[in-house]
C-alpha cells in the first residue's frame, strides 16, 4: 500500500483532531519527509489537509472524498477487514457487483464509485448519478440457504439508509414502499436489489444491494424530467465515508436477522404509506386503493375502492398526485 493510503487511514481515523508529523512517522515507520510528501500528494488527489504548526495534520470537515481508508476507519470492528473498491467513474456499481459477485467475491463486499455513467433503478429505469453529489455503492450478501422472504433484504436495507441518516444527521427520512427514501416530499434515495445466480444449481447465489444516496445533488443539475421530484441531504449534511460505513453495517447486521421483528417494526416506523390514496397497475389495469398497512413480509396492504382487500407484493405505486416512483 502507497505511504499515502497508510497516511490517509490514520487521517480519516483520527479526523476530530490534529495528527503530529512526529506521531504520523512513528506510526507508520517512517520518516517526517515521507509524512510531508504524502499529506502533499493526498492534496494533489483531491483532499482538503489542515496543516498548523505545532499540531500537525487534520482532515478537513469539508473533505470528503470517497476512499478505502475513509469507509473502512468508520466500520464496525467486525466489518474492519471486508474488501472494499471505491472507483472514480463506472457504469454501475451494481452492474460490477455482480461480476465480482460472479468471481467468488466474499461476503460483505463493498463497491463504491464517484460516479456511475449508467446507473440503474428498478424496472430499467436510470439513476443519474453525477460525479461526487451522491453515494453510489452496492453490497454483496452471499446466501448458504434459500431465503423465504427475499423481500426482506430490501426493506433491510431501506431501514438501514434511515437509520444511517438518522444517526448522522438532524433529518428524519420516510420511505415509500418499498424501496425509496424522501426528504420533504422529494427522493433522496433509490434501492436495487438483485440476485446472481448460480450456472450450476440454478439457485441464487447472491444477492447484491445497490443503494443510490442523492447527498448534494443541485435541482438546476437534475434533467428536467426529474426537477420537483429528486431532492437531496444537502451540501455539508453527512460525511459520504461514515455514510456509506453506516449503511453497509445496517445491511450486514440486519441480513442475519432478516425474520426478526425489529426490522419490520422499524420500517412501518418510517413508512409515509399508511392512509394514503394510491394507484398501482396489474394486468394493464390502474386500480386505485388506501394503504392499510405493510405486512409481516413487507407487502404491502391495501383495501381497494370496492372494498377488497389486498396484499401487494412487488411492483409501483403512486400516491395521490406524486410524481415519479
Amino acid at each position: 500500500m502507497p505511504t499515502k493510503n497508510d497516511v490517509l487511514a490514520v487521517l480519516e481515523f483520527s479526523r476530530n483532531r490534529f495528527v503530529s508529523g512526529q506521531e504520523l512517522a512513528e506510526t507508520l515507520n517512517i520518516s517526517r519527509t515521507a509524512v510531508w510528501k504524502a499529506v502533499k500528494s493526498l492534496e494533489e488527489d483531491g483532499h482538503r489537509i489542515l496543516a498548523v504548526t505545532n499540531k500537525g495534520y487534520r482532515l478537513d470537515s469539508d473533505s470528503d472524498l470517497l476512499t478505502e481508508e475513509g469507509v473502512r476507519a468508520n466500520l464496525p470492528n467486525q466489518y474492519k477487514n471486508l474488501p472494499i473498491t471505491v472507483l472514480s467513474v463506472t457504469d454501475s456499481t451494481n452492474t460490477q457487483a455482480k461480476k465480482l459477485a460472479a468471481d467468488a467475491a466474499p461476503h460483505g463486499t463493498i463497491l463504491l464509485a464517484e460516479e456511475q455513467t449508467a446507473g440503474r433503478g428498478r424496472y430499467g429505469k436510470s439513476f443519474f448519478s453525477p460525479r461526487g453529489a451522491g453515494l453510489y455503492m452496492s453490497v454483496i450478501l452471499k446466501l448458504h440457504s434459500g431465503i423465504a422472504e427475499p423481500q426482506m433484504i430490501t426493506v433491510a436495507a431501506a431501514l438501514a439508509v434511515c437509520r444511517a441518516i438518522e444517526k448522522l444527521t438532524d433529518l428524519k427520512p420516510l420511505i415509500k414502499w418499498v424501496n425509496d427514501i424522501y426528504l420533504d416530499g422529494k427522493k433522496v434515495c433509490g434501492i436495487l436489489t438483485e440476485a446472481v445466480t448460480d450456472f450450476e444449481s440454478g439457485g441464487i447465489e447472491s444477492i447484491i444491494v445497490g443503494v443510490g444516496v442523492d447527498c448534494t445533488t443541485k435541482e438546476e443539475t437534475l434533467p428536467p424530467e426529474l426537477h420537483g421530484i429528486v431532492g437531496a441531504l444537502g451540501e455539508g449534511a453527512v460525511c459520504r465515508n461514515r455514510l456509506a460505513a453506516e449503511i453497509a453495517a445496517g445491511i450486514l447486521d440486519s441480513f442475519n436477522d432478516l425474520g426478526g421483528s425489529e426490522i419490520i417494526d422499524g420500517y412501518r416506523a418510517r413508512s409515509l404509506m399508511h392512509g394514503k390514496e394510491i394507484s398501482f397497475m396489474r394486468n394493464g389495469e390502474i386500480f386505485r386503493a388506501k394503504v392499510t398497512g405493510i405486512s409481516d413480509s413487507g407487502a404491502l396492504l391495501v383495501c381497494l375502492d370496492n372494498g377488497t382487500e389486498f396484499e401487494l407484493q412487488s411492483g409501483e405505486v403512486t400516491i395521490g398526485s406524486m410524481a415519479g416512483n
